[in-house]
């Protein structure tokens, strides 16, 4: 039988072609992780003028002094280190003295960011992040919330430095899940077309009427959360994510370290009024996106 002749010219083709798809295919950012962590009422020792705040001094009924404040300084620290995420967002801390202490502790270099909320209990919202990755260039505080705008530069490829890709990117950080739609919806109308990374207090179901993806909704359906019931594991917490951005993995942190030695559940810094010397009684949550 007769062989058949090869198609040199037809496979040349075929090889140029792809090569050339090859050559034309955006390279993707790599993936930015964002964590969310929940100090658990880190005060100073100071008593305010502003709030009532006496539980959390020297004399209160809790004893919280200059040792204990430390310990819970240099725990937060450890956390924010183990996590060596570009984005940290912090929840229930006082005032900026007490996030200045935690990003000095830190051995990554963190620029913070912290706003006063002018709440009952004197709780705020703060940032950390890596100052050559992300800019904020608009920051509004509110009721129950802090919100940040800024650009978010990212290396692509596998050699970061050559070439980066900018994104207008939006953190909103909730302590209140009955306000949020109020909130969202405003941000969309006064900020649009910028991508929306909401945490902390959220509501369980809804979310994509705002236009945002549960970010932890396989780690529930799996049975995770980051507090610890008589019921068992529950999320109070959450990130929810525009739906431009796609989520590579979102997840509850959790590490020796955090837990209770004793028990399955997140070691707080006080059980009742006995110090434990514990980080949170909530683990911190994290997403990483592309």
């Amino acid at each position: 039988m007769a062989r058949r002749p090869m198609n040199t010219f037809g496979n040349l083709l075929r090889a140029i072609l792809l090569l050339s798809v090859c050559l034309v295919r955006p390279v993707a950012a790599q993936p930015l992780g964002i964590a969310c962590c929940d100090a658990d009422r880190l005060y100073d020792t100071i008593p305010s003028l502003f709030y009532d705040d006496t539980d959390y001094t020297p004399q209160g009924r809790l004893r919280w002094n200059t040792t204990r404040y430390r310990r819970k300084i240099a725990c937060m620290a450890a956390l924010v280190d183990s996590l060596a995420l570009p984005i940290i967002a912090l929840q229930n801390v006082e005032n900026e003295t007490v996030v200045r202490d935690i990003s000095a502790a830190c051995t990554g270099d963190y620029i913070y960011l912290h706003r006063t909320l002018n709440t009952l209990d004197g709780m705020d919202f703060a940032l950390l992040y890596y100052g050559d990755l992300f800019f904020p260039h608009y920051v509004e505080p509110g009721r129950r919330y802090l919100y940040v705008e800024g650009t978010l530069r990212r290396p692509v490829g596998r050699k970061p430095g050559r070439r980066f890709r900018t994104d207008t990117l939006g953190l909103l950080l909730c302590g209140e899940a009955r306000t949020i739609g109020r909130t969202i919806g405003e941000l969309r109308d006064e900020h649009p077309g910028t991508r929306l990374v909401v945490m902390g207090r959220l509501p369980e179901h809804e979310l994509e009427k705002y236009g945002l993806q549960d970010a932890l909704a396989r780690a529930e359906q799996a049975g995770r959360g980051n507090v610890r019931s008589t019921s068992g594991w529950r999320m109070r917490d959450r990130i929810a994510v525009d739906t431009l951005l796609r989520i590579v993995a979102g997840d509850v942190y959790i590490r020796r370290f955090l837990l209770d030695p004793a028990e399955t559940r997140p070691l707080a810094t006080y059980d009742r009024r006995r110090s434990v010397g514990g980080t949170s009684r909530a683990l911190p949550i994290y997403v990483y996106l592309e």
